[in-house]
């Protein structure tokens, strides 16, 4: 009786710890053979003139395949490496190595989506099939009180649902070893320049140095809620701007699966068993908890999510000068300081504060009226954490054509400036041109005369940005008005 084999595709589960395909694999086949493709489609040039994968997020990718294919060897497996097509590459490995079914997760946008759909019909052809799993997800769908097509459009609704509804599935078991065929060519990790793109130059400024992998992500969250404690804190903590704990940071390593949110939310209740329960263990499910209304949401309205009228079907006005205003807004050179230094954190870093994104998205969209598609594309390029349905999900949500009951998700950056950097530290560190300004002036310089600039050796236009619209914002110091009403 011949062997039976079983290929596993690797695409955002990057992972050895609760992944149903390999324990499945493993328990139905007497050999795995797992395999990851760089794919050439998400290293192209958008529509929109931007990547799909800046070189930040590239070489993380990068480093998680190898640490995957480094942790499989540890077990006794391997990981088969190949640049290009799946559609082409996932049959031919199929065929050469005598496969009787190919395993993968199930993703949720369309793009994603429409290659499962090349990669399925591609293996039908050979009598072959593609076996989909759900593993990106708390909540298995199967377990949501309510099927995909009636998921409530607002989040709270959905939250107060699942919660009292729903059950979290543990975790399957991490396998002890994994048997694989002999494997002649496992392939080479590509190179940024075989991508097309070049190395990325680390900033001293940045909150961390990321390193992708499964094993740094087990490492973080070991950090982050035992060595540090910073768990029974992170509500509090979570809003600031510099700095490595003051939130989780698992974003990263979440978007390409070295982390499984599910091994998240159970090791917050083995905390919340030994340390205790808090406001804070409470509040990193719920804001995990996005992730999965966002996926499901893009499971219930499919590419809607990335058209400028969202699933509300009404864009905002943009301005007619917009190529201009957009380009200024991604440099950071807006004469706004919380706008232009979150800007420069990003593209130095690849990494922005949920804060700072909620501030430069708004800003973007409600100030400079720049169609929205054109900031969450350039997003999609830079962040390190990039996730199509969180991504495109927190845009649209910004621009009031997503899910949010409010029709004008609209910041007062200025008032946010003042309320979680008040004391211009962030402002500073990114822009060290207005070093010499007060804090409670350097929110604002548009509003400082030329006396007071040139007291503080700037120039405005020259030094640091005049600002790029007229002020929507009244002067903070000018105690005859209320600015934040």
């Amino acid at each position: 009786m011949s062997e039976k084999t079983i290929l596993v595709w690797f695409r955002n589960d990057l992972r050895i710890h609760d992944n149903e395909l390999l324990t499945e694999a493993i328990r139905k086949a007497d050999k795995v053979l797992p395999v990851f493709c760089f794919d050439p489609f998400y290293f192209k040039t958008t529509q929109y003139g931007t990547l799909k994968t800046g070189n930040f997020r590239a070489r993380f990718l990068i480093e998680s395949v190898s640490n995957l294919r480094d942790n499989l060897r540890c077990l006794g497996g391997e990981l088969i490496v190949r640049t290009g097509d799946p559609e082409q590459i996932i049959p031919q490995l199929a065929e050469q190595y005598q496969v009787a079914e190919v395993y993968h997760h199930r993703e949720v946008a369309f793009e994603e989506t429409s290659i499962s759909a090349r990669v399925e019909a591609a293996l039908w052809k050979i009598k072959l099939n593609l076996k989909h799993f759900i593993g990106h997800t708390f909540y298995h769908k199967e377990d949501l009180p309510f099927p995909i097509k009636d998921i409530p459009d607002v989040f709270t609704v959905f939250r107060k649902k699942v919660e009292r509804d729903s059950t979290i599935r543990p975790c399957f078991e991490t396998p002890a070893s994994i048997p694989v065929p002999a494997i002649g060519d496992a392939g080479e990790m590509p190179t940024l320049e075989q991508l097309g793109l070049t190395e990325p130059i680390d900033d001293t400024r940045s909150v961390m140095h990321f390193i992708g992998g499964e094993s740094q992500a087990l490492l973080r969250m070991q950090h982050y809620f035992w060595e540090s404690d910073r768990l029974k804190t992170y509500k509090i903590t979570r809003n600031e701007l510099l700095g490595a704990d003051y939130s989780s940071k698992f974003s990263p390593w979440l978007s390409v699966g070295c982390l499984s949110t599910r091994q998240v939310y159970w090791e917050v209740k083995r905390y919340e068993q030994e340390r205790g329960a808090n406001d804070s263990t409470y509040w990193l499910i719920f804001e995990l908890l996005w992730r999965d209304y966002f996926r499901f949401m893009f499971k219930k309205y499919g590419n809607q999510f990335f058209k400028p009228g969202g699933f509300k079907g009404h864009a905002p006005d943009v301005a007619p000068n917009q190529d201009e205003l957009f380009e200024k807004w991604k440099n950071g050179l807006t004469g706004v300081p919380f706008i232009d230094a979150n800007m420069r954190e990003l593209n130095a870093t690849g990494f922005m504060s949920n804060r700072g994104r909620q501030n430069v998205a708004s800003f973007l969209v409600h100030d400079l009226k720049v169609n929205w598609t054109r900031g969450a594309a350039y997003f999609e390029e830079k962040l390190l954490d990039y996730s199509p349905a969180s991504n495109w999900g927190n845009w649209a949500y910004v621009a009031g054509v997503g899910n949010d009951p409010r029709e004008n998700r609209y910041f007062n950056v200025i008032k946010q400036a003042t309320l979680y950097d008040p004391k211009g530290d962030y402002i500073k560190t990114w822009l060290p041109q207005l070093q010499n300004i007060p804090a409670k002036q350097v929110q604002t310089p548009f509003f400082l005369n030329d006396a007071e600039l040139s007291m503080y050796h700037v120039t405005l236009g020259v030094d640091y940005p005049a600002l790029i619209i007229p002020p929507q914002w009244k002067n903070p110091l000018d105690k005859n008005v209320t600015i934040f009403g």
